[in-house]
Parts: C-alpha cells; sequence; structure tokens
C-alpha cells in the first residue's frame, strides 16, 4: 500500500480551515486548479469524497470530518516537534459534544467525569438550541447532542435517540418545620411553585397532573433554563420542579430539601446521535456506561 503524501494532506487541510478553494491557493501560493488536482489524488487515496459543494460553499463531508482530525493532530504534533524537540506518536482523540442549554449542568459532567481525566481525549463542549445543535450533527461539526428530549425520526434523518437516564421529578423547598408534611396535590393549592417553561415535557406532564386533579398552582415563575431554575429553588418561598441532578449539591448540604418525589413525572436524558459509516470511538463507551432501562413509574412519595 503507498504511503500517504502528506504534501496532499496540507493542501487538504489549508482548504478546510480556509472553507474556500480560492483562499487557500492565495495562502498556499498555488494556482486554484493545481489545488484541486491535489485535494482529488487525496480523496483518491483514501477512498473517500472529503468535500461536497452546497451552492458555492464547500462543506467537510463525515469522511472529511474524520480526516481533519487527524490532520490537525498531525500538523500540531510537527510544530511540537520543531519547538520542543519532542514527538509523542499518541493521538489525542477530540470528542465534540452539543448540549441543549436547558440540560442540567450536574448532569453534563456525571456523564463526561470518566473520560476528563484522560491524557488521550480532549472534549469539547458548545450548548445551543436542539435545533442548531441537530443541524451541527448533521454537518460532523460536533460527535453527539445532549437532550432532554428525544427528537422524532423520519426518512429525512438518520438520528438515533439513546436513552441514557430517567429520573423522576420533585418539588424541592426550603427545610420545613417540624413535623410539616407536604400533601401532593393538594398543597399546591396554596404553596407557590417554580415550574419548568411549556416547553419541557415536565411541565407538560405537570400541567396534565393538575387538570386532573382540578387545581390551578400558584406560579411564581417559569424558566427554560435548569441553571436559572436552581438559582430560584434556593430563593422561592414555596417549591420548585426540578430533576433532583439539578440540585444535588444543594440537597447534600441540605440548603433544599425534598418536599415530594413525583414517579409520574419524569426528565429523561438522551444523546442523540446520527447513523454514520465511522463511528466516534468513544460514543458506544460513553452511551453504554449510562444506558438507562426502562421502569414503570409509581405514585408520588410525600417527604417529611
Amino acid at each position: 500500500m503507498a504511503a500517504l503524501n502528506y504534501h496532499h494532506l496540507q493542501y487538504f487541510w489549508a482548504i478546510a480551515h480556509e472553507r474556500s478553494l480560492t483562499r487557500a491557493a492565495q495562502r498556499l501560493h498555488v494556482s486554484q486548479s493545481a489545488l484541486s488536482i491535489q485535494l482529488r489524488q487525496l480523496e483518491d487515496r483514501l477512498g473517500h469524497a472529503l468535500f461536497e459543494r452546497r451552492g458555492r460553499g464547500l462543506h467537510l463531508t463525515e469522511a472529511g470530518r474524520i480526516a481533519l482530525d487527524y490532520a490537525d493532530t498531525i500538523f500540531r504534533s510537527g510544530e511540537e516537534l520543531v519547538s520542543l524537540l519532542k514527538g509523542h506518536g499518541q493521538r489525542r482523540q477530540v470528542l465534540r459534544i452539543g448540549t441543549v442549554a436547558t440540560l442540567s449542568r450536574n448532569f453534563q459532567l456525571g456523564l463526561i467525569k470518566p473520560i476528563l481525566g484522560r491524557s488521550d481525549v480532549e472534549v469539547v463542549i458548545q450548548s445551543g438550541s436542539l435545533r442548531e445543535l441537530l443541524a451541527q450533527l448533521k454537518a460532523h461539526t460536533i460527535d453527539v447532542v445532549l437532550s432532554n428530549q428525544s427528537v422524532p425520526r423520519d426518512a429525512g434523518s438518520s438520528w438515533t435517540n439513546h436513552l441514557l437516564e430517567r429520573q423522576p421529578a420533585s418539588l424541592v423547598g426550603r427545610p420545613p418545620g417540624r413535623g410539616q408534611r407536604f400533601r401532593f396535590p393538594e398543597d399546591l393549592r396554596e404553596v407557590p411553585i417554580v415550574l419548568p417553561s411549556h416547553n419541557s415535557a415536565m411541565r407538560q406532564d405537570f400541567d396534565a397532573l393538575m387538570a386532573h386533579a382540578q387545581i390551578r398552582p400558584i406560579i411564581l415563575a417559569e424558566v427554560d433554563d435548569m441553571a436559572m431554575l436552581r438559582l430560584l429553588a434556593r430563593e422561592s418561598p414555596g417549591v420548585t420542579l426540578v430533576p433532583p441532578v439539578v440540585v444535588r449539591d444543594e440537597l447534600r448540604s441540605r440548603v433544599l430539601v425534598e418536599r415530594c418525589q413525583i414517579p409520574e413525572i419524569e426528565e429523561r436524558f438522551y444523546a442523540i446521535t446520527q447513523g454514520r459509516r465511522f463511528p466516534h470511538p468513544l460514543l458506544r463507551e460513553l452511551i453504554a456506561s449510562r444506558a438507562a432501562t426502562e421502569a414503570p413509574p409509581g405514585k408520588a412519595q410525600p417527604k417529611r
């Protein structure tokens, strides 16, 4: 098998970072036609197209994204070799994770913690809306999307929703007086509550329970960000509907306590991937370590 031509790889690397044949040709001081020939030879050598044209733009294919990961590592190592006279052959894997802005930070940290200490892994995390992140997943600029809602699969997509964890929601609040027992849902006629926004599946389930019980709760605030929900839970004079993982530290320190568990309402955590010919080697390990099992919901459990 012929060796990889690193001149070809450097040309590809420049095109990928410039996102333009014209700018890459100017940067490398070669003609655009010569650059196109070099790129085509690299694609023939690798057996895969590295770019696809959309309108006037060049976009990396899945194979192109993988090739760019390797090229970045190769040329970074070359720079280190020249400047530090050290060349470690071990390749660092880069795992790019997109997280929806409403997802619990504590859950995110718990998921990636097993790989954070590895010297061969670099984790890149960015947050955004689910729509934005799915577009990036489709473009192969991120490897997985972490979300608290699943994505419908249709003929035009190849999403796979991996259920990582399911956690019954709780009503949390400041420690009550001695002997004060929370009665769900009756006490919500008088005790004010902080809720997730209507976009949340938890909120929709909560509203359905309230409608069934014919209760109109006193709503203090509605938020779509779990970090803000955590802060409001600490300041609220009433209770807050939240997955316990969001306020884990506050529960441990007893700044907040669980007033009532509501197994009928669940927060679900998903890893969303796209069908790929070259799946990221770390994803299977990460997903398998947190895969959730289905369990039937129970009844609300009051807390003293």
